[in-house]
């Protein structure tokens, strides 16, 4: 067990997604039955598409607002919502020596260019030289070969002005996992003492659609809670998302007056060859490292499945076997967030553990019961679309 000073507690929680912004709004949301997701614009694919925001409460300045796509705004808005929560804001010191990990993607692609430059080249007599051309000349510099992930950090750097240790990881649901896992293991290893970690992701854009869709990763509507899309083969109903947690020492949260909002005992992460079993396999493995610290009638799993098959199959086939564990899919609600996705989950349980007790069952098939306990801990599953499994512990601090 790590030294009682090296706890971890969460002190400050910034989300926004299609249920708007803040503990409190997504509190109420998930009470209630499952919003639908936008089901015509991208048609024939569901996206939950963000709730709108005031860009100026988090983001004062227009011009850093024009100059961010909108992940970055999307990351940055939610980044200065966790350092409101903390209590974080506007201390210069503080944000000074603060650690930043962001999970991200890479740069948005520019619609109306890529279809100019594809119309072009089918009537360019050396299509060589006009796609060298239009590339150089067309592309911004924020969409060069789309893989300016660390703009997010740089922009929160910007804005906020946390300029402690910085570290941007890549690769969807597997980032985001290890990004929490790594702010975690920093502080309890005292490395560190405070840490801002999360991520954003914006699924309004027609070439991530694509992308997906070439993978057969995406469902089509009409639209299914995600315990219920295995009959038609499974699929993702992508969800635009940003979330950020502050991670501090206990001791470190006690010397400045910060209230713990939960605590974050652990962290794992895998990553399968995805052979079949290998799911449920990885999820055995990482529950039997915790279970010998769970409290019996007061734990639930809030599960990151993402409704593509085989891995939701496989996660379920693993929950089967807690029967007396209420579970709660966040996909059905939000969508999914891909990198951010791991982060939500946590800070959803972090509000659910505030109130004392789980938020409603969004499905009535599946493995979501009732929870009529007093809340003590929560265990969020992330299990990649493709690749990447991990496991949290959260617990309320009483």
């Amino acid at each position: 067990m790590a030294d009682a000073a090296r706890e971890t507690w969460i002190t400050g929680i910034g989300i926004v997604s299609c249920l708007g912004e803040g503990a409190d709004a997504h509190w109420q949301r998930l009470n209630a039955a499952p919003s639908a997701p936008d089901e015509q614009t991208f048609a024939p694919y569901p996206v939950h598409k963000l709730a709108p925001l005031e860009l100026d409460k988090q983001i004062p300045k227009k011009g850093d607002q024009r100059q961010m796509e909108a992940w970055q705004r999307i990351g940055t808005y939610a980044a200065g919502l966790a350092l409101d929560s903390a209590g974080a804001k506007g201390n210069a010191e503080l944000l000074g020596r603060m650690d930043m990990i962001v999970a991200a993607g890479g740069g948005e692609r520019d619609e109306a260019v890529d279809a100019a430059i594809l119309s072009g080249l089918r009537k360019a007599e050396n299509k060589d030289a006009f796609l060298n051309e239009r590339l150089m000349s067309d592309l911004r510099p924020t969409l060069f070969l789309a893989q300016l992930s660390n703009l997010m950090a740089g922009n929160i750097s910007i804005v906020h002005g946390v300029t402690g240790m910085s570290r941007t990881f890549m690769g969807e649901e597997a980032a985001g996992t290890d990004a929490v896992r790594i702010a975690l293991s920093r502080i309890q290893s005292g490395q560190g003492d405070i840490c801002l970690v999360g991520g954003a992701f914006n699924a309004e854009r027609r070439d991530l659609l694509l992308i997906y869709e070439a993978g057969g990763h995406l469902i089509k509507s009409p639209f299914a809670p995600i315990w219920e899309r295995a009959p038609r083969g499974g699929g993702m109903a992508l969800g635009s998302q940003g979330a950020f947690l502050v991670l501090e020492s206990r001791a470190h949260a006690t010397a400045r007056d910060a209230k713990p909002l939960a605590r974050l005992a652990s962290v794992q992460s895998d990553r399968t060859r995805r052979q079949p079993g290998d799911v449920s396999n990885a999820l055995a493995r990482m529950w039997k490292n915790i279970a010998p610290g769970l409290a019996p009638g007061r734990t639930a799993v809030i599960s990151g499945a993402t409704g593509d098959e085989p891995a939701t199959a496989e996660e379920r086939a693993w929950l089967t076997t807690l029967p007396e564990v209420p579970v709660r899919a966040t996909g059905t609600h939000l969508g999914h967030g891909l990198e951010p996705q791991f982060a939500m989950n946590i800070a959803l349980a972090a509000v659910a553990l505030g109130h004392e007790k789980l938020f409603a069952p969004a499905s009535p098939s599946g493995p979501e019961k009732d929870m009529d306990a007093s809340l003590a801990q929560v265990v969020v599953t992330g299990v990649g679309h493709w690749r990447g499994e991990g496991m949290a512990l959260v617990e309320a601090v009483r």
